[in-house]
């Protein structure tokens, strides 16, 4: 070649016709001095990166980068490389060097973003996927990586608003469509689940028969959690044993979501001793943690089913274990032993301070909502559906508005609780209609029925509904503390703090321990209009305790609400642990449960003693 510039073309032509091994070779009849030009490094670059030569790649778009250091695009080329490489640490470098240069570039942040998720570095992976999406709003990898970094967080109000209009996305790749169909689930989309998982691409050979299996395990676990049982066995047909038997060894991921698709149908058919030998297969095959955990947690459902407590226990300990492992990546400072994941705020109201807070004008009780708190595990969903079979009544499934509230507050450099004495009504008022904004968007067909806001940590928040709604009715859940944490242990919670918190029975009645003391702390500063409702009493004298509610809440007719299983099943989704137990009416079986596990409870007794007898249990 006479020249770098003809060089330079003679090499696109070759790439631009799909010819990346003439690119490489035409560069190596170039002279020496061609390698000082940009054109023909950056071909033979993307050449080499095109034909697996990797590391040669990687030096070729290092010197082109060094050439032109100023050029944030080279910089992006030499950091995909080196992450393909393996060479994580020089990729962040590159992409940090190419952010300085191009901090508006949605792409950059897109693909720093993709790092940090492989790395597991969950916070900073969200951040820059977030990041990625406010630049380019309509960036639906970004969107989908963003919503899967949040989801992993425990981020469900970004979650879902990265999730807004994903049923008009394009068909995703069968791996996206899985994650994505998981997202959407958790949100109760199950209609635009489906419909995702429907349209999926297939993948190539030789592991499309694996994913479809994949895909039909994903729609029977989908129906399973929406309780449309006839549907997911129909789905369940799609997904024969010697299927997964067959698959070959690389298809490990699609041989446990199988076994677990099928565990948790034999589970809720009532075969727990099949369940059980279905958990260990998928326990067998499962390729990553969360696939692990879940179905760890589901082998300690099936052995306590049969009453083999000891061996349950263990599974639950592994499966706690594991998740340890999940939030380790996420919120590694609640794992010191001192730590409080359960902790909204630094500090309380005392009387004396709240005594000078500014009274403000603020809705009566029946135009505020009714709370319904407690720890959670205390029968919270229980009572939310009966609430919400009242026509009166409208649950809006358990959402983090209050939360979201004291974070807006937080942002803008107000301390709770310590500020909120200062709210003026302006204040007050908007955080209102923050927060009918909010609801509204979950429960649009309110119209004069009465909002449930059950979330049973805002038992930590009182402080905030207080100051926003003083006259509000509020119900705290009470069930045997025992029971209450056995329950959380055999739970797979989504959220990292509560991962953390109940990592072992220790750290758990500790939480238990100073989420009460808040709470009673609070009330006594607060004296909020409370009516305890304890599950026990609900079990062994339904229609009175009903009755009881019902006085609470000034409402005569509460016949609906001695039907709220059967409401519960009709609903298309229940976000919480506890969506299927709902749908079977009151029973005895969830009473004085903890004593089949009386020797592991034995070392925490001496914390939750006072919380047995303050509740009025016996030990």
């Amino acid at each position: 070649m006479s020249t770098a510039t003809d060089l330079a073309r003679a090499m696109a032509d070759a790439w631009n016709a799909g010819e990346p091994e003439r690119v490489i070779a035409l560069a190596g009849t170039a002279m020496v001095s061609s390698g000082e030009d940009e054109g023909v490094l950056l071909l033979l670059g993307l050449a080499q990166q095109a034909t697996g030569r990797l590391q040669q790649a990687a030096t070729t778009l290092r010197q082109l980068a060094r050439l032109r250091p100023d050029v944030s695009a080279h910089w992006n080329n030499l950091a995909v490389v080196c992450r393909e490489a393996g060479d994580l640490a020089a990729a962040e470098q590159a992409w940090m060097t190419a952010l300085s240069l191009a901090p508006d570039d949605a792409e950059v942040h897109y693909n720093l973003g993709l790092l940090y998720t492989q790395q597991r570095q969950w916070l900073l992976a969200r951040q820059s996927l977030l990041d990625a999406v406010q630049l380019a709003p309509h960036f639906i990898e970004a969107r989908l990586q963003a919503a899967y970094a949040c989801h992993v967080c425990g981020d469900n109000t970004q979650q879902e608003a990265m999730l807004s209009g994903a049923g008009d996305w394009p068909p995703q790749p069968a791996e996206q469509a899985l994650v994505l169909s998981t997202m959407l689930s958790v949100q109760g989309h199950l209609d635009i689940a489906l419909h995702t998982l429907a349209r999926a691409q297939p993948s190539a050979e030789p592991m499309a028969g694996a994913m479809r299996l994949r895909i039909a395990a994903q729609r029977v676990l989908l129906y399973e959690r929406n309780n449309q049982l006839e549907a997911a066995q129909a789905e369940l047909q799609h997904l024969p044993p010697e299927a997964l038997e067959a698959l070959p060894a690389q298809a490990e991921q699609a041989r446990a979501d199988g076994w677990r698709a099928h565990a948790v149908m034999a589970m809720r058919m009532g075969a727990a001793a099949e369940a059980t030998e279905l958990y260990r297969r998928a326990l067998a095959s499962a390729g990553d943690d969360e696939s692990w955990a879940s179905a760890a947690f589901g082998l300690g459902s099936a052995l306590d089913r049969q009453g083999h407590y000891a061996e349950a226990w263990r599974a639950l300990q592994q499966a706690h274990a594991t998740q340890l492992e999940i939030a380790r990546h996420v919120v590694p400072e609640l794992l010191a032993t001192d730590s409080r994941p359960l902790q909204v705020a630094d500090g309380s109201v005392e009387r004396d301070g709240h005594a000078d807070w500014e009274p403000l004008a603020s809705p009566g009780s029946r135009h505020s909502p009714v709370f319904v708190v407690g720890f959670p595990r205390s029968g919270t969903t229980l009572l939310e559906q009966m609430l919400d079979a009242h026509p009166d009544f409208r649950s809006m499934d358990e959402r983090a508005h209050i939360h979201d509230l004291i974070e807006g507050m937080q942002l803008v450099g107000q301390r709770y609780p310590a500020d909120l004495g200062k709210l003026t009504q302006q204040d007050a008022d908007q955080l209102r209609d923050v927060y009918q904004r909010l609801a509204s968007q979950v429960v649009p067909d309110l119209g004069d029925r009465c909002l449930v806001d059950k979330n049973p940590l805002n038992m930590l928040c009182l402080p905030m509904i207080m100051r926003l709604f003083p006259h509000a009715r509020i119900i705290l859940c009470l069930r045997h503390p025992c029971d209450v944490l056995l329950s959380c242990s055999m739970q797979p919670f989504r959220s990292p703090a509560f991962m953390v918190l109940c990592s072992s029975l220790p750290r758990l009645a500790q939480g238990y321990a100073r989420a009460f003391e808040q709470w009673y702390h609070d009330v006594a500063v607060f004296a909020p209009n409370v009516l305890e409702w304890r599950y026990e009493s609900v079990v062994g004298q339904f229609d009175e305790q009903v009755a009881r509610l019902g006085r609470f809440l000034e409402t005569a007719d509460t016949s609906a609400m001695t039907r709220f299983a059967e409401h519960a099943r009709g609903k298309r989704f229940i976000s919480t642990p506890s969506y299927a137990q709902v749908t079977e009416g009151v029973h005895r079986k969830a009473v004085d449960r903890w004593q089949n596990y009386r020797e592991q409870f034995e070392p925490v007794l001496p914390v939750l003693q006072p919380w047995i007898e303050r509740l009025g249990y016996s030990r």
